[in-house]
């Protein structure tokens, strides 16, 4: 991914190898599509083998009952500050647990799903700005997207189909760009990152001559030629560095993935509907008085992360000693089969670790939007949670993606759901809008949200209004007519 390459952080790339590899692909799988990775491999390689018996994921201490570890994740330990974080059976997952003291009745209603895909998100912010016949353009653009949010048809061509001017379909394309995730829709990531430059400007200061890097440098600032694209832009080599960082940093070339992950997950979805969270890989809840030597009233958080299995992966013993007496022709082969048991076993113990070191840190520092909402999310980048964790930003993605939580309130959704820069945003403006007695536009409702202390442009605001679906003002005096 390109703004991977761009990141000016000194860091050595790691050494691609069999596990490095098979570990990445096993953490961008959610539990479901793991468990059948575990069952094909139980299937196909006779050196592996599921113990019946339960061995704590992280000190491989033998669990006699449910539930964590009592010595690695003792529910005792667990206080406001320290959630509580383990690995544990999908069969666990949707059972009564008597520990949960005090949490709140959940209705099957509150089980919700979120299922909009890409086309659908971004049509619904822009559907109320434009006539029918415009909205028909719209549709025809998003529909023409590629998994990474760009635009693969000519514009002129979409133009002729809708029997429209060029330039009206160039309207639409600008107010799709504009939309979130911003830059959706554009022919080329170039482009799409000039249009967040664009916006971006708005509202922070944006180095000098970082619109020109973008546009003119693209091939400079990917292979780290910072002196080049200084002579090139006629700055100073600080200077031509300080923009390096702002674009790795704030710009994406692919659009789709800063909401949607990073692969076709939303358009050509695994699970049984499309973009559909049903089920849940990981599970929030309340442990409610957990912190009683300080007598705090605020509740711990638990933490499941779901295991494919119910047992332990090991090689068989059997096997094993079957190895030591093998016949020439089959010895190659067997151990390869034990070789491949071994790697599995590993790079699943990884995944577990980096999960749960993950989730560990996204609860604290999200502890507010878990237990009260949408509006009280910390704005949080992958590319942060990758530094304080010290892992690759893609390895962080490849964790998020696709994977489903589920709250303590019982809604289910998606992991990325936790780094919307502008949740709590959209939300403050939601309440604004609903408490009105009149109409606001987009320019009172900018003023009244930098009173509390969201700094945002007229054309932001217009754009996180489309987001959630709310009419521009003259529309909703309309309605309420």
């Amino acid at each position: 991914m390109l703004i991977h390459r761009l990141s000016t952080n000194v860091r050595t790339a790691p050494t691609t190898t069999a596990h490095l590899a098979q570990t990445m692909s096993l953490l961008e799988l959610t539990s479901a599509e793991l468990q059948q990775r575990v069952e094909s491999e139980l299937a196909n390689n006779p050196a592996l083998e599921l113990l019946e018996e339960n061995h704590c994921p992280t000190c491989n201490r033998l669990l006699r009952g449910r539930g964590p570890c009592p010595v690695c994740c003792n529910p005792r330990s667990a206080t406001a500050d320290n959630p509580l974080v383990y690995c544990t059976h999908r069969e666990e997952f949707f059972t009564p647990r008597g520990s949960h003291a005090g949490e709140e009745e959940v209705s099957a209603e509150d089980y919700t799903a979120e299922t909009t895909t890409l086309a659908e998100f971004v049509l619904r912010q822009v559907a109320a700005e434009l006539p029918r016949n415009e909205q028909l353009v719209a549709a025809h653009i998003l529909n023409s997207l590629d998994e990474d949010g760009l635009l693969q048809t000519p514009l002129v061509e979409i133009a002729r189909y809708q029997r429209v001017s060029l330039s009206v379909a160039r309207k639409v394309l600008s107010l799709i760009q504009h939309a979130e995730p911003l830059g959706v829709g554009s022919p080329s990531s170039q482009e799409a990152m000039l249009v967040q430059l664009e916006v971006l400007a708005e509202s922070q200061a944006v180095p000098p001559f970082a619109s020109e890097a973008v546009a003119q440098g693209m091939d400079l600032l990917s292979h780290h030629k910072y002196g080049e694209l200084a002579r090139l832009l006629g700055v100073s080599l600080k200077d031509s560095k300080e923009i390096a960082r702002f674009v790795a940093q704030n710009l994406n070339p692919f659009p789709a993935r800063a909401h949607w992950g990073d692969s076709a997950a939303h358009n050509n979805s695994h699970r049984s509907g499309e973009g559909v969270y049903y089920t849940p890989d990981v599970i929030i809840s309340k442990l409610m008085n957990a912190d009683k030597t300080t007598g705090s009233q605020e509740p711990a958080l638990m933490v499941e992360i779901a295991m494919p299995y119910a047992g332990t992966l090991r090689v068989n013993p059997m096997f094993r000693k079957a190895l030591q007496e093998a016949p020439e022709n089959k010895r190659e082969d067997w151990m390869k089969d034990k070789e491949q048991a071994l790697l599995l076993i590993k790079c699943i113990q990884q995944r577990n670790n980096t999960l749960v070191r993950m989730m560990r840190l996204l609860t604290i520092l999200q502890r507010n939007f878990i237990l009260h909402g949408d509006e009280h999310l910390a704005p949080l980048t992958r590319a942060a949670i990758a530094e304080m964790l010290e892992l690759h930003e893609s390895t962080i993605s490849r964790a998020v993606n696709d994977k489903a939580v589920q709250l303590p309130n019982g809604h289910i959704a998606p992991l990325a759901k936790f780094f919307d820069r502008s949740l709590h945003i959209r939300s403050a403006l939601k309440l604004i809008v609903e408490k009105e007695t009149r109409p606001l536009s987009d320019s009172a409702i900018s003023k009244l949200l930098e009173k509390e202390g969201f700094v945002v442009a007229r054309r932001t605001v217009a754009k996180y209004r489309m987001m959630e679906g709310i009419l521009p003002a003259h529309l909703r005096r309309a309605t309420a007519i």
